[in-house]
């Protein structure tokens, strides 16, 4: 089940929740559903990322756990903030600037998503128990980056 409450205005935060699960095309439907369409791709991407690490790190993919995205829309800056029901864990993300660098030593893919937000968004934040999520990504005005693809 999703709960929303629609639609984003600007300036003020919205919130959508659902139980743990890897269906996420709908939900990452509703979270872009304002995102100009030359930065859907990119932030669809880190987007899915982070609420894949939610549900399966976090929630350990229980379906009685919730996975919880606040968003709101101001002056050309996207934010989400997801929130997990796990226990965290200690943010340690070294992550290189060179895109190569990402690729995986020894087959190992844990700790790759969190390089992908590091290069997706303009901020990326954690709160200290390791289980709510800051994204931001400015868009429009200011310092503004062309999408990655």
């Amino acid at each position: 089940m999703i709960a929303i409450s629609l639609p984003v205005t600007r300036s003020k935060w919205e919130t959508l929740s659902f139980a743990s699960t890897l269906y996420l095309c709908p939900i990452l439907d509703l979270l872009l559903a304002n995102i100009p369409q030359e930065w859907q791709p990119e932030l669809r991407l880190g987007l899915q990322e982070a609420l894949v690490n939610a549900v399966v790190h976090g929630n350990k993919l229980d379906p009685s756990k919730i996975v919880e995205v606040q968003f709101s829309i101001a002056e050309g800056i996207y934010s989400w903030i997801i929130s997990d029901r796990g226990a965290g864990f200690e943010v340690n993300c070294n992550c290189p600037d060179d895109p190569e660098a990402l690729l995986p030593e020894n087959e190992a893919e844990q700790g790759r998503g969190l390089c992908l937000l590091y290069q997706i968004f303009d901020r990326v934040d954690w709160n200290s128990q390791g289980n709510q999520l800051k994204l931001c990504k400015q868009i429009r005005g200011g310092k503004q980056k062309t999408p990655l693809f």
